[in-house]
């Protein structure tokens, strides 16, 4: 049995990835600072899994404590990173914050990795490494664009950091992928998306409002040149997003990657509006949404959506869960925390 170390592993789509690793029989260990996550996300997991798996709360931007960690764990080996700051918004406001946490804590990790020789890692990366692409959809051929945000850029850097530390260390492989848009929850609806404070991404904003947690929704902008003026992205299901880890972590265990350093785009190879999102979730869950339109947002790219026919074929993955589903997923996460959990 493999021992998969996750990094950032409370979290949103780590919390989803442990999982569904649990299920496929790896064994799983979580360190996380809880920056963005508390330690009940352990209680969903053992409930949907029957295990709970290994725990440490442990900033791995300490090289000291990482170190540490590692040293009582000589068992691991592989990695997902998924710890990492990850609001466009505040990266704009705060860009020290994510060059320093995001950086240092993969170049952390990777030394760490070389000097224990763990040779597989499954990199967290972001479609906002295209920035806003010149052709649609996008293939992971596509140029990478100027970062539109610090974290944008935190993740084309990361990316950088790998494929040259792969270069000098040739034992070590990898695989980047760029994420489109994860949303839903988990269909028991024991962990889902919480965010700290007020959400940044749209999903979430829409449940809680729904709910009556916010007064209303702010549609950042509909004189975008798209159909309806709104921002189009690509979102897939979080337990999708998940299961495409597991295909990853697979294929450089078993060593069927082709390259050093691999990438793949997880999405579902459509385009949604923000104001789409907004009626399918109203009418999928006979609730109504209060938003009003305001102003373009700092860092948002007008649309971008996957080409997936790369994960599709070498991963063996696609994304199967329907827009329908995915929000009435979010729905049912919302009204079971709230009335079980805040």
């Amino acid at each position: 049995m493999h021992t998969i170390l996750v990094t950032g592993g409370t979290g949103y789509i780590g919390s989803h990835t442990v999982v569904e690793l649990i299920n496929e029989g790896f064994r799983v260990l979580i360190a996380d600072n809880l920056a963005n996550s508390d330690t009940g996300v352990l209680d969903g997991i053992q409930e949907i899994t029957g295990i709970r798996p290994g725990f440490e709360h442990l900033d791995i931007c300490d090289a000291e404590k990482l170190k540490g960690y590692l040293d009582s764990n000589p068992e691991i080996g592989a990695v997902i990173h998924f710890a990492a700051y990850k609001s466009v918004g505040e990266s704009v406001e705060k860009p020290l914050k994510y060059y320093r946490n995001n950086i240092v804590s993969l170049i952390n990790l990777l030394e760490e990795m070389k000097s224990r020789s763990i040779a597989s890692l499954v990199f967290s990366s972001s479609c906002t490494v295209y920035g806003q692409p010149d052709q649609l959809p996008v293939t992971e051929s596509a140029p990478l664009k100027k970062a539109c945000s610090p974290y944008g850029n935190t993740k084309q850097i990361s990316e950088d950091i790998i494929a040259d530390f792969i270069k000098a260390s040739p034992s070590i492989k990898s695989i980047a992928l760029r994420y489109f848009n994860p949303v839903g929850a988990h269909p028991t609806a024991l962990i889902g998306e919480l965010p700290r404070g007020v959400p940044d991404n749209l999903v979430p904003f829409i449940t809680q409002t729904a709910i009556g947690l916010r007064d209303e929704l702010k549609v950042f902008g509909n004189d975008y040149n798209t159909p309806d003026g709104s921002c189009i992205r690509d979102y897939l299901h979080v337990t999708d997003l998940a299961r495409a880890h597991v295909a990853a972590i697979k294929r450089l265990l078993e060593g069927r990657n082709k390259d050093a350093l691999e990438f793949f785009n997880l999405g579902t190879g459509k385009g949604i509006s923000v104001l789409e999102m907004i009626n399918t979730f109203e009418r999928v869950n006979s609730v109504s949404i209060n938003y009003t339109i305001t102003g373009r947002r700092p860092g948002d790219i007008e649309q971008v959506w996957a080409d997936t026919t790369l994960a599709n074929r070498e991963l063996g993955w696609k994304a199967q869960s329907s827009l329908e589903e995915t929000l009435a997923s979010a729905w049912k996460w919302e009204k079971y925390y709230r009335n079980n959990k805040a």
